[in-house]
């Protein structure tokens, strides 16, 4: 039996930050490859939860983020909510406004937030504003794997909402049902994780990787969709869960 073909490497952040001698030019590569996804526009937001731990490099990326994070995510067309904060770490939903928006008005999804126990109908500020109310309790809503994009069946077989079994955990969520959609959203997501890094890798100023086309002229910002991408090898599969 052929052995499987392994993934394409993708540089860690740890490698990518010693190319960056200025703080906010640190921060802005980690920001670019944690919000990869939302910047090509796979994904409508993604969870970020920053810590005031000094990483290898030398560098506090919590005392970072006070400095330049606002910034540079409105510079990158993107909205930050603090969901959750201490005296050493902050969690960020960091989501593209008009994605965000598209996804919270289909009606399954209204429909699903409802169930939850949200308003209905629903803004996206409404629904944000609750979301961050029941982190705010000190729980963690599981429901925000509808915000950050992942498939509806399994963040309702998570919460036992559905009769789905387990499929695999080959995917940063868990999956349930036909793993098939749901690999090939989290194979979306690793592609778009990997092109940005390698764009890190060979940029000068990772500005120019947070920030889409003609932001910086003011104009309205659209994630960095990229319809040609192919498939790449090593692609997920519960085979191996």
């Amino acid at each position: 039996m052929p052995s499987p073909t392994p993934r394409p490497h993708t540089p860690s952040w740890q490698a990518l930050a010693a190319r960056f001698g200025k703080g906010r030019d640190c921060l802005a590569s980690y920001l670019a490859l944690e919000l990869a996804e939302v910047l090509e526009g796979a994904k409508p937001a993604n969870l970020i939860r920053i810590s005031g731990r000094k990483r290898p490099c030398g560098r506090n990326l919590f005392r970072l983020w006070e400095v330049f994070g606002p910034h540079l995510v409105h510079q990158a067309g993107l909205v930050a909510r603090t969901l959750s904060r201490g005296e050493d770490f902050i969690l960020l939903l960091i989501y593209h406004p008009e994605t965000l928006r598209t996804l919270l008005n289909r009606a399954n999804v209204a429909s699903f937030l409802s169930r939850a126990g949200y308003e209905k109908p629903s803004g996206t500020e409404t629904a944000l504003n609750e979301l961050q109310a029941r982190f705010g309790l000190g729980d963690f809503p599981h429901e925000v794997g509808v915000f950050l994009g992942y498939p509806l069946k399994d963040v309702a077989g998570f919460l036992g909402w559905a009769p789905l079994p387990h499929a695999c955990s080959r995917a940063p969520w868990r999956v349930y049902g036909d793993p098939a959609p749901s690999l090939r959203l989290a194979d979306t997501f690793r592609r778009c994780r990997r092109r940005m890094a390698h764009r890190l890798e060979c940029c000068t100023d990772p500005m120019a990787c947070l920030t889409p086309p003609g932001r910086a002229r003011g104009e309205q910002a659209t994630p960095l969709t990229n319809p040609h991408c192919p498939r790449p090898s090593g692609e997920l599969s519960c085979a191996s869960r």
